[in-house]
């Protein structure tokens, strides 16, 4: 026997409410084990070579890496949309290349902060040999906007995601890692930085909120739905 029209759009709202809780809760799981991960790593620090950036079997992966090696010359990059203690402004990058002659990653310099006139501050180059440590980690999410690299004034790149195939044309370089360091902290490099994994997004916490709120409101509809057959039924029931 079909349902009522009524319990058929009751369902359908209790299906998409709980698909969206259960994607949040997802996601809550999936950076708690990130969080997890990044924790043992950067409690252990147990230094591995910088080749590890470009391993694809640990694209998504954490690890303590340092070594050797020369600033690529070229333009730096500009991520922007990148707040610190709310106050908009971009994370540096510029590519690196290891000593030992592996694929150049990217290294994330620190956050610059961007004035009300949306001037971007200048990245001077690095030159000559430096000696490089940080956290190996899976560039920042892309999301669904998209954009090529906007040539400032000074020759950076200011972009809106960390594309690799853009960077690499930007670069003029033939390949580029596909994870990036996030600079350890403690070097007198670049700029102010820590070694947060999830930047400008959602903690687990916040997940869980959501994923309860969708839950809730998946309960909710299904009270109301029946709350309503009851009241329908009563008052066909009296007017026989």
């Amino acid at each position: 026997m079909p349902l009522p029209v009524g319990w058929t759009l009751a369902v359908l709202a209790m299906s998409l409410f709980g698909s969206l809780g259960a994607w949040q809760w997802g996601r809550a799981e999936q950076k708690g084990a990130m969080l997890a991960e990044t924790a043992r790593v950067l409690a252990e620090r147990r230094p591995q070579p910088l080749a590890l950036a470009s391993d694809a079997d640990r694209a998504q992966a954490y690890d303590w890496a340092a070594g050797e090696g020369e600033f690529v010359p070229g333009p730096a990059i500009l991520l922007d949309n990148q707040t610190r203690d709310r106050q908009p402004g971009v994370r540096a990058y510029r590519a690196f290349q290891p000593a030992d002659g592996g694929v150049p990653l990217l290294v994330e310099l620190g956050w610059l902060p961007v004035p009300g006139d949306r001037t971007m501050p200048a990245v001077p180059p690095l030159p000559g040999p430096q000696r490089v440590a940080g956290l190996l980690v899976p560039p920042p999410s892309e999301g669904i906007a998209h954009a090529a690299p906007a040539m400032q004034a000074d020759g950076s790149l200011l972009v809106i995601a960390l594309q690799r195939d853009a960077l690499m044309r930007g670069l003029a370089l033939p390949a580029l890692a596909p994870r990036l360091l996030k600079l350890d902290p403690d070097l007198p490099l670049g700029y102010g930085r820590d070694l947060d994994i999830l930047p400008n997004t959602l903690p687990p916490e916040r997940h869980i909120g959501y994923a309860v709120q969708w839950f809730g409101l998946a309960g909710a509809v299904f009270v109301t739905a029946l709350a309503l057959t009851w009241r329908s039924r009563r008052s066909a029931r009296k007017g026989q």
